[in-house]
Protein backbone atom coordinates (compact mmCIF):
# COMPACT_ATOMS: atom_id res chain seq x y z
CA UNK A 1 0.00 0.00 0.00
CA UNK A 2 1.77 3.52 -0.67
CA UNK A 3 2.27 5.83 2.00
CA UNK A 4 2.51 9.96 1.78
CA UNK A 5 4.60 12.10 3.63
CA UNK A 6 2.57 15.69 3.03
CA UNK A 7 3.78 19.00 4.06
CA UNK A 8 2.43 22.64 4.60
CA UNK A 9 4.93 25.39 3.95
CA UNK A 10 4.92 29.29 4.43
CA UNK A 11 7.39 30.58 1.97
CA UNK A 12 7.92 33.84 0.92
CA UNK A 13 6.20 34.98 -2.58
CA UNK A 14 10.06 36.39 -3.27
CA UNK A 15 11.89 33.14 -2.92
CA UNK A 16 9.48 31.25 -5.17
CA UNK A 17 11.97 30.37 -7.36
CA UNK A 18 14.26 29.38 -4.38
CA UNK A 19 11.91 26.85 -3.38
CA UNK A 20 11.32 25.70 -6.96
CA UNK A 21 15.21 25.53 -7.13
CA UNK A 22 15.20 23.48 -3.67
CA UNK A 23 12.93 20.92 -4.76
CA UNK A 24 14.49 20.04 -8.18
CA UNK A 25 18.03 19.57 -6.08
CA UNK A 26 15.81 17.22 -3.23
CA UNK A 27 14.20 15.47 -6.12
CA UNK A 28 17.19 12.88 -6.92
CA UNK A 29 18.07 12.70 -3.57
CA UNK A 30 14.31 11.59 -2.43
CA UNK A 31 13.55 9.36 -5.34
CA UNK A 32 17.59 7.27 -4.51
CA UNK A 33 15.95 6.51 -0.81
CA UNK A 34 12.54 5.27 -2.69
CA UNK A 35 9.86 8.23 -3.30
CA UNK A 36 8.04 7.94 -6.29
CA UNK A 37 6.54 11.12 -6.70
CA UNK A 38 6.87 14.36 -5.71
CA UNK A 39 4.34 17.37 -6.07
CA UNK A 40 4.92 20.88 -5.33
CA UNK A 41 1.90 23.24 -5.33
CA UNK A 42 1.71 26.78 -5.24
CA UNK A 43 -1.50 28.46 -3.02
CA UNK A 44 -3.24 31.03 -5.26
CA UNK A 45 -6.68 30.46 -3.92
CA UNK A 46 -5.82 29.45 0.09
CA UNK A 47 -8.21 31.73 2.05
CA UNK A 48 -7.99 32.72 5.39
CA UNK A 49 -10.90 30.54 7.77
CA UNK A 50 -12.95 32.32 10.75
CA UNK A 51 -11.72 28.86 12.83
CA UNK A 52 -9.39 27.23 10.86
CA UNK A 53 -7.28 27.27 7.78
CA UNK A 54 -4.26 26.79 5.73
CA UNK A 55 -3.16 30.27 6.49
CA UNK A 56 -3.76 30.21 9.92
CA UNK A 57 -1.89 26.66 10.26
CA UNK A 58 1.02 28.03 9.39
CA UNK A 59 0.63 30.97 10.76
CA UNK A 60 1.01 32.96 7.26
CA UNK A 61 2.41 36.53 7.14
CA UNK A 62 2.61 39.67 5.05
CA UNK A 63 4.37 38.47 1.79
CA UNK A 64 3.97 35.02 2.34
CA UNK A 65 2.30 32.20 -0.11
CA UNK A 66 1.43 28.45 1.57
CA UNK A 67 2.66 25.88 -0.03
CA UNK A 68 1.13 22.41 -0.47
CA UNK A 69 3.06 19.36 -1.15
CA UNK A 70 3.94 15.79 -0.66
CA UNK A 71 6.29 12.37 -1.53
CA UNK A 72 4.33 9.51 -2.26
CA UNK A 73 6.19 6.17 -1.26
CA UNK A 74 5.47 2.35 -2.10
CA UNK A 75 5.18 1.68 1.41
CA UNK A 76 5.55 3.33 5.16
CA UNK A 77 9.14 0.98 5.61
CA UNK A 78 10.72 2.83 2.50
CA UNK A 79 9.54 6.20 3.97
CA UNK A 80 10.81 5.76 7.37
CA UNK A 81 14.12 4.19 6.20
CA UNK A 82 14.17 7.31 4.10
CA UNK A 83 13.80 10.14 6.79
CA UNK A 84 16.24 8.16 8.68
CA UNK A 85 18.62 8.28 5.99
CA UNK A 86 18.23 11.31 5.11
CA UNK A 87 18.84 12.57 8.72
CA UNK A 88 22.34 11.74 8.27
CA UNK A 89 23.30 11.96 4.72
CA UNK A 90 25.96 14.65 3.78
CA UNK A 91 23.70 15.94 1.10
CA UNK A 92 21.06 16.87 2.79
CA UNK A 93 22.98 19.27 4.90
CA UNK A 94 23.38 23.21 4.38
CA UNK A 95 20.31 22.70 1.51
CA UNK A 96 18.72 26.04 0.75
CA UNK A 97 15.55 25.91 2.75
CA UNK A 98 13.67 29.32 1.47
CA UNK A 99 11.26 29.47 4.45
CA UNK A 100 10.81 29.16 8.25
CA UNK A 101 10.94 25.38 8.74
CA UNK A 102 9.25 26.04 12.01
CA UNK A 103 6.32 26.50 11.02
CA UNK A 104 6.46 24.03 8.43
CA UNK A 105 4.05 21.12 9.09
CA UNK A 106 4.26 17.58 7.90
CA UNK A 107 2.77 14.51 8.57
CA UNK A 108 2.88 10.56 7.00
CA UNK A 109 -0.72 9.33 5.77
CA UNK A 110 -2.58 6.20 4.60
CA UNK A 111 -4.20 6.78 1.49
CA UNK A 112 -7.70 5.04 2.22
CA UNK A 113 -8.89 5.76 -1.54
CA UNK A 114 -7.14 6.82 -4.79
CA UNK A 115 -8.90 6.93 -8.54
Amino acid sequence: MPYVTGFLIPVPAAHKDRYIKSAEVSWPLFKEFGALEQVETWGDNVPVGETTSFPMAVKLEEGEVVVFSWLKWPDKATADAAWQKMMTDPRFEGMDMPFDGKRMMWGGFQPIFES
